[in-house]
């Protein structure tokens, strides 16, 4: 990366030379003094745009992860999409290892990491789509799960390999077994033009597809009928809560 001149927005100045000296390093204990002289401006600054180094820190992991999670232009089939984000995932880990170290490296336990909450929610999204179209197997909760935790070993695991001897197949091989995983064998194996049209619904897959309507249109439903709803829903979809 490269730094900008002496004009433009201090707090963009600053968010980039943090930026540039964490990805080369990813040293949390980053001098403040050496961000300032990066990005051109005085100690005063950093501390009026962001109050403290931490906060620095924290704006620059959020906005890093922020450019990761952006989607690209959707395809219209969520398992396209699915597979796209997830290579977009693997391609940012190496390209920012020490980002991405910076990203997961901040678990706590029982507490949900809030940095890298935007990729749980994105995941969401897609396999909302893919339930609405009856091609989960599991509750979206549950497959947002697994495929995030495959998602994110096979990521530290090339990160690991020496990049002369890295297995990129490996990330395809973990992918479509997660995606199998979670969802019904033609949307895995077959190009969503080829699908062929699902017969007839089972229970737990027509629960799974109208709790995933049920979620997106809310209307008419009071929040305890909801909550109700989507429990029952949930149970008969064989979600694990």
């Amino acid at each position: 990366m490269r730094t900008r001149g002496q004009s433009g927005d201090a707090r963009d100045r600053l968010l980039l030379a943090a930026a540039e000296l964490l990805d080369g390093s990813g040293d949390r204990t980053l001098s403040t003094r050496a961000v300032c002289e990066r990005a051109g401006v005085q100690a005063p600054t950093l501390y009026h745009h962001f109050g403290s180094k931490q906060g620095l820190i924290d704006a620059v992991i959020n906005h890093g992860f922020t450019q990761y999670v952006q989607p690209a232009d959707p395809t219209g089939d969520p398992v396209d999409d699915l597979r796209h984000g997830w290579d977009r995932h693997v391609a940012f880990g190496l390209e920012h290892p020490a980002f991405y170290a910076l990203l997961y490296g901040r678990a706590e336990p029982g507490r949900p990491c809030a940095v890298t909450a935007p990729a749980h929610a994105m995941l969401g999204e897609l396999l909302t789509v893919a339930a609405r179209q009856g091609l989960l197997t599991v509750p979206v909760g549950d497959a947002a799960e697994q495929i995030l935790a495959a998602n994110v070993g096979v990521t530290l695991s090339l990160i690991t390999q020496p990049v002369d001897e890295r297995d990129m197949g490996l990330s395809d091989r973990v992918r479509e077994a997660a995606l199998a995983a979670v969802l019904k064998p033609a949307a895995v194996l077959e190009p969503a033009a080829e699908r062929p049209v699902p017969g007839a619904a089972t229970r737990a897959g027509a629960a799974l597809t109208l709790l995933a309507l049920v979620d997106e249109d809310q209307a008419g439903l009071t929040a305890g009928e909801h909550a109700l709803l989507r429990e029952l829903l949930d149970r008969l979809a064989g979600g694990k809560r």
